[in-house]
């Protein structure tokens, strides 16, 4: 092969240059992979590039036939240079896989023309041939694609600096609008933050759909930016129910300044939701009482031992009774009955243990500000930690509850505001 192309060599440059020059001149629906090359580098560059694949690969059949690897370093610099201008490896590689073909035209096309008698020895050079392009293109591809990592996680850690930057907050004046741009939203619009619960583990969110959402995942958790567009807020809950999730969603803002706020309110939304409740996309507007008692954890500390001291002083089994009760009894909206068919007991049993409750905290759930502060006590109650050494978590009922009644109608004073008693209603 090496004698072949010695004879040949003046010959096969011209053609070379001419091939080249043909293959960049191609119409783009000829092949669709050299125009998609020309449109982004040009299409001297993909003449340029074609002309040296030539090259190269004849000088790699020369080596072979010397019994030496093909030079590869001229290729591993086309990878690592394509992937930094953004061209796709399908057209990278297509060049390569082209340039093969060509040069075997070429080869067959030169000897020909030379000694057709040639023909013949040119033959067992095809394996060699084909193997120097496949070298060559594998080098460039490896090449490529350890830029294309090396700039994809830049690209990671501009964007979670960016979206740290937008959470955090506390920079210059105008910075948080210049971090919005980069990441491609709007200076106004509508803006929503969700934070995971850390508990959940490990989970790769999807990037895109619709809303957008951009996740930042640290080691305190994942957060999510949502622009929400026209869309409302209850698009975020369609988007993380089929998930399995426990998620604080935020209130909707206008501006990439008021993230940082929309974040802490995310947060506490999350800590809002008792932890009972399961997988589950907590909405902070949804949640304001709970959240009020999430934000200060020193005066809900405070608020459980005063308002409800004497019962988390009691037996464990007394404790759960008790709490299980006014829970229930504060969502079924104030009705014994309703209350008593989600206990599976009778409504006198209820009301019995209300009156204790009622004894043992010094408040009557017929006082309205009383059953306020019963009401963010228990809320209190059930926010501690899971694994919280304190006694006062409420355990489940003793069978599974049944579904929730409708809520019960209110009777109405001659003032014209709702009144429920805890007494047993016939």
């Amino acid at each position: 092969m090496e004698r072949i192309i010695g004879e040949i060599r003046e010959d096969l440059n011209r053609r070379i240059a001419v091939a080249a020059e043909r293959l960049a001149d191609r119409p783009p629906v000829e092949d669709p992979a050299c125009a998609a090359y020309a449109a982004l580098l040009g299409r001297a560059a993909l003449r340029e590039r074609v002309h040296d694949i030539l090259r190269q690969a004849v000088d790699g059949l020369v080596r072979d036939a010397r019994g030496l690897p093909p030079e590869l370093g001229e290729a591993r610099a086309d990878g690592e240079l394509r992937a930094r201008q953004g061209l796709p490896l399908d057209a990278l590689l297509r060049v390569y896989r082209l340039g093969g073909r060509l040069l075997w035209q070429i080869l067959t096309e030169a000897v020909a023309a030379h000694d057709r008698a040639a023909l013949p020895r040119l033959l067992p050079g095809a394996p060699a041939l084909w193997d120097v392009v496949d070298r060559m293109a594998d080098a460039a591809a490896e090449s490529y694609r350890r830029a294309e990592a090396v700039r994809g996680d830049r690209e990671r850690e501009l964007r979670g600096a960016l979206l740290d930057d937008l959470f955090d907050g506390g920079g210059p004046a105008g910075r948080s609008a210049h971090s919005a741009r980069r990441l491609g939203l709007p200076e106004r619009g509508r803006f929503a933050v969700v934070v995971l619960d850390p508990g959940d583990g490990a989970w790769a969110p999807p990037a895109g759909g619709v809303p957008r959402v951009l996740w930042r995942i640290r080691a305190d958790g994942e957060t999510g930016l949502v622009e929400l567009g026209r869309l409302p807020l209850a698009s975020v809950t369609d988007l993380l129910a089929p998930l399995g999730l426990r998620a604080g969603v935020s209130p909707v803002v206008e501006t990439p300044g008021e993230l940082p706020g929309a974040r802490r309110l995310a947060v506490l939304a999350l800590r809002a939701a008792p932890g009972a409740e399961g997988p589950h996309t907590a909405l902070l507007d949804e949640r304001l009482p709970a959240a009020l008692v999430a934000s200060e954890p020193e005066l809900a500390g405070r608020l459980r031992q005063v308002v409800l001291g004497p019962v988390l002083a009691l037996a464990p089994e007394d404790r759960r009774v008790l709490l299980t009760t006014l829970g229930t009894w504060l969502s079924c909206r104030g009705s014994t009955t309703y209350a008593a068919q989600r206990l599976y007991c009778h409504r006198n049993t209820v009301s019995n243990r209300l009156r204790r409750l009622e004894q043992l905290t010094g408040r009557s759930l017929s006082d309205p500000a009383h059953v306020v502060e019963l009401a963010l006590a228990h809320t209190a109650v059930t926010q501690r930690p899971a694994g919280s050494p304190s006694p006062s978590a409420p355990a489940a009922p003793d069978r599974p509850p049944s579904p929730a009644p409708p809520a019960p109608p209110a009777s109405r004073t001659p003032a014209g505001t709702a009144r429920r008693s805890p007494r047993p209603r016939e």
